[in-house]
């Protein structure tokens, strides 16, 4: 008698079996992750219960310098193999502890979300943070982004903090305070275009055509959510064309972005023309389900009064800022008066 068990073969391209592979994967992954997540959430309870007693027991007072040292090898010794406990890292536990309890009460705001971020990414902040705000910033900035450590690294090398959120704008007073204050923080003040470098003299035409040739560069300074749509989008009003410098959406606020460049200092005038430009694009281009559209103008420098004066009486939601970018030496590459003289002479003495 012929026990053998027949396994009839697998269609590998069957594409009812791969949709369930698929979530099969998908779900162990979202397994794996909750698990690595509760594992971090416990670690940096016990870290912050640690880096606690180490301070309010005044350790180093009540058991001498050497204690963090003493502490680190008692750990090893009692779980050995178990990362975490050099001392360095028992330093950073103590620094971690005093940095935010400075300020428990914005800290029970972020709620359990601070104990999810992983622990070398809470060095890296408090390292470069100088107080609790800017340490939160880049806390959320990590939540709401899922960002990496080096993406992390990147955002506090450009020092994101700074410049997020301080575009002078109306968005509180025409898109009301919770959609104002998430529209206001997209915005940036200044803008660093250092990605270019123009020569002395450009105009408009050129600032925008180098963006454009670097629409990666510009999407990544402008941040996250912004897709371009174009650059000198057409739009015509009663018979008349109007271009607009460069059209974005942004996907999180679902919303049209007009942004006009300016290579000159802010003038109030320039208000004007964006709003109506905004107001063409919310007539022109914006569906049903889009929210109203938001103007930026990004120009060389500018005055804040004047800027906030030239939003009195308008509907639109409007921001200003302006930019950084490098200008090349052209002088130092051209010879001086004094070469050009020194070299006639010498051809013609030759």
């Amino acid at each position: 008698m012929n026990n053998k068990i027949i396994v009839n073969p697998v269609k590998i391209n069957d594409p009812e079996y791969s949709a369930w592979f698929e979530t099969l994967r998908n779900r162990y992954k979202s397994t794996q992750i909750k698990a690595v997540v509760k594992v971090n959430t416990e670690m940096l309870e016990f870290y912050w219960s640690l880096g606690r007693d180490i301070a309010e027991k005044k350790a180093e007072e009540r058991w001498g310098s050497g204690v963090i040292e003493r502490l680190s090898s008692d750990f090893k010794s009692a779980f050995p193999g178990q990362k975490g406990f050099s001392t360095t890292n028992l330093w950073y536990i103590k620094k971690w502890f005093l940095f935010y309890s400075r300020d428990l009460e914005k800290l029970h705001q972020l709620g359990g979300e601070f104990f999810c971020v992983p622990w070398r990414h809470h060095i890296e902040i408090i390292t470069k943070c100088g107080d609790v705000d800017e340490a939160f910033f880049y806390i959320r900035k990590t939540i709401e982004n899922n960002l990496s450590r080096s993406a992390l690294q990147d955002v506090l090398t450009i020092k994101l903090y700074e410049t997020s959120g301080k575009a002078l704008t109306n968005f509180k007073n025409t898109l009301g305070e919770i959609r104002g204050n998430l529209a206001n923080e997209m915005l940036k003040d200044p803008y660093k275009f250092d990605f270019l470098t123009m020569n002395p003299g450009y105009d408009e035409e050129t600032l925008e055509e180098s963006l454009t040739h670097e629409i990666t560069k510009l999407l990544l300074e402008l941040g996250k959510g912004f897709a371009f749509v174009g650059r000198q989008v057409e739009l015509v009003v009663s018979g008349t064309s109007y271009h607009i410098d460069m059209l974005f959406y942004h996907i999180h606020l679902k919303c049209y972005v007009v942004v006009e460049l300016k290579v000159v200092p802010f003038k109030p005038e320039f208000v004007g023309k964006l709003n109506f430009y905004v107001t063409a694009v919310d007539k022109l281009l914006k569906r049903s389900d889009d929210n109203p559209t938001i103007g930026l103008l990004i120009c060389k420098s500018k005055d804040d009064t004047k800027v906030e004066w030239s939003f009195e009486g308008l509907q639109k939601p409007l921001g200003v800022a302006v930019y950084d970018i490098n200008i090349s030496d052209v002088k130092s590459a051209l010879p001086t008066n004094e070469e050009i003289e020194k070299g006639l002479d010498i051809e013609k003495n030759s």
